[in-house]
């Protein structure tokens, strides 16, 4: 118990940009193994985030004078918020996947590209284009289910997408050491009794969803989340024969939309 409490706060130290006290990360330590540990919690950072984001979208929602745009200043206030609270670590990835990925098409080429910290037109469209359709999403859902919708969605979107991630850890070989990536000893490989921590606590986190939307909407931004994560993880097996940790943060960032365009369509629908 102590060691997976351990593995928790590494987690919230590496994956959020949460003040962790100094004597509380002395007690957690770290170390390989640890840090290995830490993946299990993966998706207890995306409660963390949903909640910040949620509580965001609540204040403009409850706060801001009617409007027709309410909903949307109510969507970049949340996904500003997330990106803050979590450094812009996945919108990262993304970007510098996209520079690899459309930059060349050789691997070892792709992945010197990805190394590089200057950021690329493939790079820059990837963001703007995941931006705009977060914020969109997200505007629309609010628009049409509420602050209980959008909180939903976020939640399931944050914490759906980290759970599905981990499939392609322990689906793919870590080719981060030839990226010269610093998250190789993070992603180095995921055992079952991670993968059951993390499923439980994707579990409670759509317990919670399902008390704020129906079953259709959530179920609708699984599938979409599932169908990015198996596109990304064909992707990377094909042109990398692996992943990096870029490429965990382009899963992350892919399935979030997913997730959230799955949930307004059938918002749609209903």
């Amino acid at each position: 118990m102590a060691r997976s409490a351990r593995a928790l706060v590494l987690a919230l130290q590496y994956f959020t940009r949460i003040p962790i006290p100094a004597a509380l990360a002395r007690w957690a330590g770290f170390d390989a193994a640890l840090q290995r540990a830490s993946l299990a919690h993966f998706p207890a950072a995306g409660v963390l985030v949903a909640s910040v984001a949620s509580f965001c979208y609540w204040l403009a929602d409850a706060f801001l004078p009617p409007s027709a745009f309410r909903p949307l200043v109510a969507a970049v206030l949340s996904t500003g918020a997330t990106v803050l609270f979590t450094g812009a670590l996945h919108e990262d990835g993304l970007a510098d996947t996209a520079d690899g990925l459309g930059g060349s098409a050789d691997r070892a080429r792709a992945l010197d590209i990805m190394k590089d910290s200057r950021l690329g037109s493939f790079g820059v469209l990837a963001l703007v284009l995941a931006l705009l359709a977060k914020v969109s999403l997200l505007a629309l859902i609010g628009a049409a289910a509420g602050w209980a919708g959008a909180a939903a969605a976020l939640l399931g979107g944050h914490v759906g997408s980290r759970g599905l991630t981990l499939g392609i850890v322990a689906s793919l070989p870590n080719v981060g050491r030839a990226a010269g990536s610093k998250s190789l000893p993070l992603a180095a490989t995921i055992g079952r009794l991670e993968l059951a921590i993390a499923a439980a606590w994707c579990a409670v986190a759509f317990a919670v969803a399902l008390r704020l939307a129906p079953l259709a909407p959530i179920a609708a931004g699984l599938a979409g989340a599932v169908l990015a994560v198996l596109w990304i993880r064909r992707l990377l097996a094909r042109r990398l024969q692996g992943f990096t940790g870029d490429g965990l943060g382009a899963a992350q960032q892919l399935c979030e939309t997913g997730f959230y365009l799955g949930f307004a369509l059938a918002l749609g629908r209903g």
